[in-house]
């Protein structure tokens, strides 16, 4: 018995300085591996191909079905007079429908009475010719829309996409060129890539609002639009290989 013990006991010790001898020689391993690690980004400047319009309908009337009953007919009014000036439906779309009730002043809150109901309707719309902007603003207007809430214009996804990609290409060669400059002051070269990692975005361009809701029913100068330029920017963080 005491001889069977031993041996296991032997045994035991073996594996385990085995298991120790493996990782120490995966430390050693991991330690000779010998790294650069650099960042760059890329930024490139494009024109937007999209432009996203909010527009709402708001009524008030002490009857809330009257205040309803209006806003769709002017809400109504407009839909049907952007298709008549050529934008598609597929290109519009409710984002928001509210019913508020409108209190008269009054000193105390147990007081408070109903004035009005106030109906608001709210149409967005996206253009894919940023050209048709202002051709769309005072169409609106002209037709009962009474706030523009919102301009934005934006690139379409293979825009977006195409730029990107020449962002990550200029923000991979300024990566590279420093990884080079720091290897050559080491007296090391670069053997491979370890890891790379991305990130980008853009910040679509907002279109000052007081402006476009200066436009009037009246109004016979059309509503002048420039919707600027979108820049895209790509960073990158790449971990090179040295010997």
């Amino acid at each position: 018995m005491t001889r069977r013990l031993n041996f296991f006991i032997i045994a035991l010790v073996l594996v385990t300085m085995a298991v120790i001898g493996c990782a120490a020689a995966a430390t050693t391993d991991t330690a000779n591996i010998n790294v650069i690690t650099v960042s760059g980004s890329g930024t490139v400047t494009g024109t937007p191909d999209r432009a996203q319009l909010t527009f709402a309908v708001q009524t008030e009337n002490a009857n809330v079905k009257t205040a309803q009953s209006d806003n769709a007919v002017r809400m109504n009014a407009v839909i049907d007079a952007l298709v008549a000036a050529g934008i598609p439906k597929d290109q519009m779309k409710t984002t928001g429908y509210s019913i508020y009730p409108v209190y008269q002043d009054s000193t105390g809150l147990l007081n408070q009475k109903i004035q009005t109901y106030q109906v608001t309707n709210t149409l967005q719309i996206t253009l894919k010719n940023v050209n048709q902007t202002g051709i769309v603003i005072d169409t609106a207007v002209a037709n009962g829309i009474n706030t523009v809430s919102s301009i934005q214009f934006m690139l379409s996804d293979e825009q977006a996409q195409a730029l990107r990609t020449e962002a990550l290409k200029k923000a991979v060669t300024l990566a590279r060129a420093d990884a080079d400059v720091v290897a050559a002051a080491l007296g090391v070269n670069i053997t491979g890539t370890q890891s790379a990692d991305i990130s980008q975005g853009y910040t679509p361009v907002v279109y000052d609002n007081s402006m476009a809701g200066a436009a009037t029913a009246k109004s016979v100068v059309p509503t002048p639009i420039q919707p600027g330029d979108v820049t895209v920017t790509a960073q990158v963080s790449i971990t090179y290989l040295i010997r």
